[in-house]
């Protein structure tokens, strides 16, 4: 048997049992962003930075407590973050980028990553998380489309991608309008060293 070590909101470490996946999930830190932004060049290419989410991110940190690495014999080989966001009115989380090395995906990062994220946000209090992504996915966390109609991204997407998943009932009820960035902001002399590399 082996173990996968999740790492709650507060960084206290948790072991659960599971067949066959020997990595850890973590809070993400600093020493994880240069191997971070390189998977997310694999998976996603480099005109990542030009998609529409990604304009909710620029110039934010991530949510408190809502950045994980996946670690696989020592290398990162997934990241989840969320984000602050306003969606229509409604005080909400962004999900994004999920990403896992093409070479790790056999052992189910990905879907550990999704529900450590969702149990950490709800763990904290918030009341719904958005994403922009493919629905047979993750439909089988409980994202749907469902109260996700009137509201729209500063950008061009499909709007059968648009998903969200309530963790308090009611959090995105009537949500209607653009969904906006709220998080704070990287502060300047981050964004600084980040534009000089």
């Amino acid at each position: 048997m082996t173990t996968v070590l999740h790492t709650t909101a507060t960084d206290t470490s948790v072991a659960l049992s599971i067949a066959a996946a020997p990595y850890a999930i973590r809070a993400e830190r600093g020493s994880d962003i240069a191997a971070r932004e390189s998977l997310l060049d694999v998976c996603f290419g480099a005109a990542r930075h030009a998609r529409t989410c990604q304009r909710l991110r620029d110039g934010r940190v991530p949510a408190e407590g809502l950045a994980f690495s996946a670690v696989h014999q020592g290398r990162l080989v997934g990241t989840i973050r969320l984000w602050h966001v306003d969606a229509g009115g409604r005080a909400a989380l962004m999900l994004g980028p999920l990403a896992v090395d093409p070479a790790a995906r056999e052992l189910g990062i990905g879907a550990e990553l999704m529900k450590h994220a969702i149990a950490a946000a709800t763990t904290l209090g918030h009341g719904a998380i958005v994403l922009l992504g493919d629905k047979p996915y993750y439909s089988r966390f409980g994202f749907s489309s469902a109260k996700m109609e009137n509201l729209s991204l500063p950008g061009p997407f499909e709007r059968n991608r648009l998903l969200g998943l309530e963790l308090r009932a009611g959090a995105l009820g009537g949500a209607a309008g653009m969904i906006v960035a709220t998080g704070k902001a990287v502060p300047y002399r981050a964004a600084k060293v980040a534009r000089a590399a």
